[in-house]
């Protein structure tokens, strides 16, 4: 089993809590014992701490500083350690951002391989850095993190800046990094945060090439892939850029599940609703409605995935058929 967690700042990371929340409470779907694990953004800080071993059912209660089990120190000890406040996060003002010229190695990427060259992608890893140190926020998670790569297998993907290309942290062929710097590049919004630096080169958010990359499971001979993908679901023809982007991410979604179902892998996926987005507003770094979110996230994905077809992938998965 697959599990694949996209991005979407802090209020995706609720967003990914209400639903693991739930599969756990109603399903016994536990993502902790996912065999990959793929997070992109947001989704990377999920994911690495459900490899650290922390309970969906906690992460949830971690998110909205609820009162958390006897039992989980890695949350007990991340709750010591207070992150510095985020601003706003307005779109519309980091499209503004001025843009550096393509390097010769951008250049040479679109040219020879255009099928697999993403312009938006390396529009967004052309923009200028932003002003707020992603790091500053993970500093917490550098305390925790442990020498060897999270295992069982647990996928981080970011974008290189020099040519746009998608890099893809603990699969096999990729740079070995720190666990912090590699979540830290994930989330490195560009034009909000600054990029990351990872040997000789520098990384923006994974979101710049796919909000969930869930193709990347693709080969891996897996059963069933859990999609929840924060930045997706159907935003109608409302104006404004975050449902520009719902629209394009629901669009790219869809091509990866393509892909999935080609390779013969099951797919269960997750996107809020019109409800859920209303809860969800447009500032993606704030922090003034998570409980909503959770809540809303908990009960629709709880409905959709009491469906019938849907149950039935999920139980199978954790075990109970």
């Amino acid at each position: 089993m697959g599990l694949v967690l996209g991005g979407g700042g802090v209020v995706g990371q609720a967003y990914h809590s209400g639903v693991l929340a739930v599969l756990q409470h109603d399903f016994g779907f536990d993502a902790r014992t996912a065999d990959v694990i793929v997070g992109t953004s947001a989704g990377s800080i999920t994911g690495t701490l459900l490899r650290l071993g922390v309970s969906p059912e906690d992460l949830a209660a971690w998110t909205v500083k609820a009162p958390l089990s006897g039992d989980d120190d890695v949350l007990r000890q991340l709750a010591e350690n207070s992150a510095p406040e985020l601003a706003p996060f307005r779109p519309l003002s980091l499209v503004r951002r001025p843009m550096r010229l393509p390097g010769r190695h951008m250049v040479a990427r679109a040219v020879t391989r255009p099928l697999q060259f993403r312009p938006l992608a390396a529009g967004l890893a052309l923009m200028a850095p932003g002003r707020h140190d992603v790091l500053a926020q993970l500093s917490a998670l550098r305390e925790l993190e442990r020498p060897e790569w999270p295992t069982p297998d647990l996928w981080i993907c970011a974008v290189r800046r020099r040519d746009g290309r998608r890099v893809v942290f603990g699969r096999p062929g990729t740079p070995e990094v720190p666990i912090h710097r590699a979540v830290g590049a994930s989330c490195a919004v560009p034009g909000y945060f600054a990029p990351v630096r990872i040997g000789r080169h520098s990384y923006v958010d994974g979101g710049a090439h796919s909000p969930t990359n869930a193709a990347v499971l693709r080969g891996q001979q897996l059963d069933l892939a859990v999609v929840i993908a924060p930045m997706s679901g159907p935003a109608g023809w409302r104006p404004g850029v975050l449902p520009s982007v719902r629209r394009y991410s629901d669009r790219l979604l869809r091509r990866e599940v393509r892909a999935l179902e080609a390779d013969g892998i099951r797919t269960v996926v997750f996107t809020p609703g019109a409800g859920e987005q209303q809860v969800m507003g447009t500032d993606m770094m704030s922090r003034e409605r998570l409980d909503e979110v959770i809540q809303q996230s908990f009960l629709t994905a709880g409905a959709y995935a009491a469906t019938s077809d849907v149950a039935e992938l999920l139980r199978a998965a954790a075990g109970g058929e």
